[in-house]
C-alpha cells in the first residue's frame, strides 16, 4: 500500500488544551475543538481523554462521524505495573468503543497512579515483570480485535526515561508510540531511536520541542505542566526535534502509520483556543511542505 503524508495526517484535542491530567487549564468543548479540526481540514483523530466524548461506544463513534472525522483511536493511561491494580476491566470497555468506531491503536501509557505528570519514576525488577506481564495481555487482547496497543514513554509515568525506553524496546515486542517531545524530555534521542528502531514504531505523536525548557524539566528545576505554559511545545519545525529528518527516516523505513500532530497546550481561558488552532495549522504547513 502506497501512502502519502497527507492521508497519514491526524490531530489530538491535547494541541486544543484538552488533558486528562488534574489542574490542566480551562478545558474546551469538543464542539469547539472539533469545530477547529473540521475548518483546518482535517479528517482524523484521537479520542482525548476519557470522558471528552461520549462513554458509550455508538455515541462516540456518531459524535465523531457528524464532524466526518475517523477515529485513529486514542491516549489510555493505564496501570500496569502495580501487583493489585488489574488493567484489563479499564482496556477492556476502552477496546469496545474502539471496535465500534473503527479506531485502530490504543495507545497506553505506564500510568505511575499519581493523577499528575509531575514526578520522575522509575520500576524496580519486581514492577517491571509486572509490567512487561501487562503489556503483552493488553497488546494480546487489542490483537484479537484487530487494534494495535502501542506503549507510550510520557513525562511523569513509569516509562520515562532513556533507560526505561531501551528496557522497553529490549525485553518486550511491545511497539511504541513515538512521542517526539516526551522522549526528547525523558532524555531519548527520537531521530537515533527511529534509525535503529523503525520497525517498533506504531504511531508517531509529532511535538517540536525547545531543548533548554525541555532539559529544566528533565533536572526538576521546572515542572512539567509549568514548561508547558512557558512553551517547550512549539509547532513542528520551530524546535529543535529534527521533525523532517525523523519523518524521513519513517517514509524511508516504510513507515505507513499515523502522524498524529500533538502539541500539547495548557489554555488559561477559551480564548486560547484560536492561538491552539493557529499552532496546529503551522504545524500541518509545515508537514505537508516536506
Amino acid at each position: 500500500m502506497t501512502t502519502t503524508i497527507a492521508n497519514q495526517l491526524a490531530a489530538a484535542p491535547i494541541s486544543w488544551g484538552v488533558c486528562e491530567a488534574a489542574d490542566w487549564g480551562v478545558q474546551l468543548s469538543p464542539e469547539q475543538v472539533l469545530g477547529d479540526m473540521r475548518e483546518l481540514g482535517i479528517k482524523a483523530t484521537e479520542f482525548g481523554p476519557l470522558g471528552f466524548l461520549p462513554t458509550e461506544p455508538s455515541a462516540r463513534a456518531a459524535h465523531l462521524e457528524g464532524y466526518g472525522m475517523k477515529a485513529v483511536g486514542g491516549f489510555l493511561p493505564v496501570v500496569l505495573h502495580d501487583p493489585a491494580v488489574d488493567p484489563m476491566p479499564l482496556v477492556e470497555a476502552e477496546l469496545k468503543a474502539f471496535s465500534v468506531a473503527g479506531a485502530s491503536v490504543l495507545v497506553l501509557a505506564a500510568d505511575a497512579g499519581t493523577g499528575d505528570y509531575e514526578a520522575h519514576h522509575e520500576m524496580d525488577e519486581a514492577q517491571w515483570a509486572v509490567f512487561e506481564r501487562n503489556l503483552q495481555a493488553v497488546v494480546d487482547l487489542a490483537a484479537e480485535v484487530g487494534i494495535l496497543a502501542v506503549l507510550h514513554p510520557h513525562v511523569g509515568t513509569m516509562v520515562e526515561s532513556a533507560a526505561s525506553v531501551q528496557r522497553l524496546l529490549e525485553t518486550t515486542t511491545a511497539q511504541i508510540c513515538l512521542d517526539t517531545g516526551h522522549l526528547l524530555v525523558g532524555g531519548t534521542n527520537p531521530l537515533e531511536l527511529v534509525r535503529h528502531h523503525a520497525s517498533r514504531v506504531g504511531i508517531a505523536h509529532l511535538k517540536d520541542v525547545r531543548s533548554g525548557i525541555a532539559a529544566q524539566v528533565a533536572s526538576g528545576e521546572l515542572g512539567f505542566v509549568q514548561a508547558v505554559k512557558d512553551g517547550m511545545f512549539v509547532p513542528l519545525g520551530q524546535g529543535d526535534c529534527e521533525i523532517a529528518e525523523i519523518v524521513g527516516l519513517l517514509k524511508d523505513a516504510g513507515y505507513e502509520g499515523w502522524y498524529v500532530m500533538e502539541q500539547d497546550a495548557v489554555l488559561e481561558s477559551a480564548l486560547d483556543g484560536a492561538a491552539a488552532k493557529t499552532d496546529v495549522r503551522a504545524s500541518i504547513d509545515f508537514l505537508l511542505g516536506l
